[in-house]
């Protein structure tokens, strides 16, 4: 019961998104994220 409603899960994930999308959700994450942390780096250096 649960190994179906898990591929039906999975499916209808893939099915939502194309894969360009999901490229541009990643690319936008490691965007914010070199930003947050840098930010943080920057802001670290600052106070030295």
């Amino acid at each position: 019961m649960f190994d179906s409603l898990d591929d039906q899960i999975k499916q209808d994930d893939q099915a939502a998104s194309s894969p360009k999308e999901r490229i541009l959700v990643w690319i936008s994450v490691a965007v914010v994220s070199v930003v947050v942390f840098g930010g943080l780096y920057m802001g670290i250096r600052l106070l030295e």
